[in-house]
């Protein structure tokens, strides 16, 4: 039987076993490691790369002037608004990539986010996986180009409430004119013409028991919505590019 007493001697780093490896760590590191493991499945994640290139998320139901249930994914308009100030006021970031996989939400909150997109100067392209679907169509088509996955599919519906209605025709105006505000963005940053988008949103039989039009991949490119069909990689080839363009007039409008 070999002899186990202590010799004194460093122990060899190359064979120390690997799963003692989170007991060295800092109070600090442990506590990421949790907090990587409770939200995302995984105790470390890639460290980023310095990049000019910031990525946007928009997931789940857009939330606006009312909270929505603690059950319901969402993303907060007051978290995105100042993200964007930050990015537009960081000289660092050149580019701006949104990825969306959105039901939709409050309408004034997605048009205020997509109207913020509008306004960057940064390079800015968009990537529809999933869904894009209601109010997430306009951020979509904010961006200077867009990309939707082959199997992602936007909802094109009229505009619809939900909770009380007060039935008086001032009501029904307002409804219009916000439909209009809708229409309007869409189809000055899409090449949808307005008869087309209205005829989708108006259309019978492709939504049970409602109205509207539910485009799928290459339909939402053929129909003018959407730019090409894509995914990350030519997403982000496509941002590269625009951002050489804009590497000599910053304030050039790249909206193609």
């Amino acid at each position: 039987m070999e002899d186990e007493r202590y010799t004194g001697e460093s122990p060899d780093p190359e064979q120390e076993n690997p799963l003692e490896e989170p007991v060295r760590q800092s109070p600090r590191k442990q506590r990421v490691s949790l907090q990587n493991l409770k939200a995302l499945g995984q105790l470390n994640t890639p460290a980023p790369a310095e990049t000019h290139i910031h990525t946007l998320i928009i997931v789940g139901q857009i939330e606006g002037h009312m909270i929505l249930p603690p059950k319901n994914k969402t993303t907060k308009y007051e978290h995105i608004i100042p993200q964007l100030v930050a990015i537009e006021q960081n000289p660092n970031i050149k580019g701006l990539l949104v990825i969306l996989n959105t039901v939709g939400g409050d309408v004034e909150a997605g048009l205020a986010i997509a109207e913020m997109l509008e306004s960057l100067t940064k390079a800015t392209v968009s990537l529809v996986l999933g869904g894009g679907h209601s109010i997430g169509v306009p951020i979509a088509v904010s961006t200077d180009y867009s990309f939707i996955a082959e199997t992602a599919t936007m909802t094109i519906h009229p505009l619809r409430l939900t909770g009380m209605l007060i039935g008086v025709p001032q009501t029904y105006e307002y409804l219009e004119k916000m439909q209009d505000r809708i229409i309007k963005f869409v189809t000055n940053h899409s090449t949808v013409s307005e008869e087309k988008f209205r005829e989708l949103m108006f259309r019978t039989g492709d939504l049970v028991r409602d109205i509207g039009t539910v485009l799928v991949g290459r339909d939402a490119v053929g129909a003018g919505l959407i730019n090409e069909a894509g995914g990350i990689s030519q997403a982000l080839k496509k941002l590269e590019e625009l951002i050489e363009l804009k590497k000599d007039d910053p304030k050039r409008r790249l909206k193609q």
